[in-house]
């Protein structure tokens, strides 16, 4: 099953390059810099996406073609080329240092498979397809985006407040897992906290937690 095995990476603070005029275009550096990785663009284009990344100040841009030596640190790498000898050089260098690559649109080239993200704070939903159709993991996504609207994020918020509350209250693994999945009642939660009730939100999953002989 190819790339069969999700996971999600911490990149704040590391090297992470962006090569190629398509891959700037497509808007994968934004999301690398959004969760702190120190970004490098390597592209001679477009210029006016280059220009706008310079006026920020939030990476390094170098206007010109890969060089080995652009991976020297990195710990991943999101790369285009229209030349397959390009794509298979970038590939060849992420292997000889360690660092992971995606060459887009050339799935024998990957390490991974970036998907299509819904993110709402500390939620992320990701839909990914093994690479096969990159156009269904995007309309998958508008319909998650739909469903799963901004307030979930404030619900995710509430939920883990909730946990930071009571852990120590619920020191056994096995009886604390138990109890969460019977509390959780996710209806009466996107109903109290879309209304706005998130203090009555908070108490109902509490009680419900902690009840004993509860769940």
């Amino acid at each position: 099953m190819p790339f069969g095995y999700p996971v999600s990476l911490e990149l704040s603070g590391r090297k992470a390059v962006v090569i190629g005029e398509d891959a700037v275009a497509q808007g994968k550096v934004g999301p690398l810099v959004a969760v702190g990785a120190e970004v490098t663009v390597v592209a001679d284009g477009p210029p006016g996406v280059l220009d706008r990344l310079e006026r920020e100040g939030r990476v390094t841009v170098l206007r010109r073609g890969f060089r080995p030596q652009d991976l020297e640190g990195a710990f991943i790498c999101v790369a285009s080329s229209r030349d397959p000898e390009v794509r298979i050089a970038i590939h060849r260098e992420g292997r000889v240092r360690g660092v992971l690559v995606n060459v887009m649109d050339d799935p024998d080239h990957c390490d991974f498979a970036a998907p299509a993200v819904v993110r709402r704070e500390d939620l992320v939903l990701a839909i990914s397809t093994g690479g096969r159709s990159p156009a269904l993991a995007r309309r998958l996504r508008v319909e998650l985006e739909q469903r799963f609207g901004p307030m979930w994020g404030v619900l995710l918020e509430l939920v883990g407040e909730v946990r930071e509350e009571t852990l120590h209250l619920l020191p056994d693994l096995r009886e604390r897992s138990r109890r969460w999945q019977a509390a959780l009642d996710l209806e009466e939660l996107e109903r109290l906290v879309g209304a706005g009730r998130l203090e009555e939100a908070r108490n109902r999953l509490r009680s419900r937690l902690l009840e004993v002989g509860s769940v």
